[in-house]
């Protein structure tokens, strides 16, 4: 009885309750609209203030970063450009320079009668030794148009072509330089019999100089049963390398005979 009589007691004093009860509750805490259950006052708003000037400098100083970044970027890629992308000297000139024209020919019996006239001669009569591979530098020179060029030997075939370097003449002196072969075909023995057209010179290297065109490959020819000459007009300024090879032989030394001039 007296617990019931407690219950109502609360019960009483609770209905007699409102919200103004309590300080710091009013009645619009419970309104809908957002923007009055949390009024702004000055300090929240120096904050935000103060939050956007910071950001504000942040985005200046991401901007200024990022100007300066581009211009950086473009440098270097200008700079790889340059160095990197821009094509090798020899490439430029291969590009700048005319497509050579075919070189002119001949053969002629009179073998005798140029051996005889070549061993008057300086450095006319030579000896190619097996093996080796004698190359002749012509530069060529101002007063004169073409190259010429004639040779024979004694008894045996030589491997004989032309090539032309587009680097440009630091000298005119006529110089021979001599090499030897090591390619592993040479270890072949030499056939010295006729030789077929299209016999390509074994002992015959591939160009690593890539400023140097072909005129004429190397091939094996019969200059001991003919006279092999030519002539070509200068393409422009350069060198000319006239190969004599006897890379393919083993065992057999050539006697040469040669003369190479200019003309008008």
């Amino acid at each position: 009885m007296e617990s019931l009589e407690d219950a109502s007691e609360l019960q009483s004093r609770l209905s007699s309750l409102s919200f103004t009860s309590f300080p710091g509750i009013t009645s619009k805490h419970c309104d809908s609209d957002p923007t009055d259950r949390l009024p702004n006052t000055d300090l929240s708003t120096d904050l935000s203030q103060a939050q956007k000037q910071a950001i504000m400098n942040a985005s200046e100083q991401r901007e200024e970063a990022n100007d300066k970044a581009p211009a950086e970027h473009a440098s270097g890629d200008q700079g790889e450009k340059n160095s990197a992308g821009s094509p090798p000297l020899s490439a430029q000139m291969k590009a700048e320079t005319p497509p050579l024209k075919p070189p002119s020919t001949w053969t002629s019996a009179a073998l005798k009668e140029l051996k005889a006239k070549l061993r008057t001669e300086k450095d006319s009569m030579v000896t190619v030794y097996r093996g080796d591979i004698m190359t002749v530098h012509v530069p060529t020179v101002p007063e004169a148009k073409k190259v010429c060029w004639e040779f024979a030997t004694d008894g045996y075939d030589v491997g004989f072509g032309i090539y032309f370097d587009w680097t440009p003449v630091t000298s005119r002196a006529i110089t021979v330089h001599v090499s030897e072969s090591s390619d592993d075909e040479d270890e072949e023995e030499e056939l010295e019999g006729p030789v077929t057209n299209g016999d390509v010179e074994k002992g015959s290297k591939a160009q690593s100089n890539s400023n140097l065109v072909e005129i004429i490959p190397v091939y094996r020819q019969d200059s001991h049963l003919t006279v092999y000459g030519g002539s070509h007009d200068f393409p422009g300024e350069g060198t000319y390398l006239f190969k004599f090879d006897n890379s393919y032989s083993l065992w057999r030394n050539k006697t040469l005979y040669y003369r190479i001039y200019y003309s008008a």
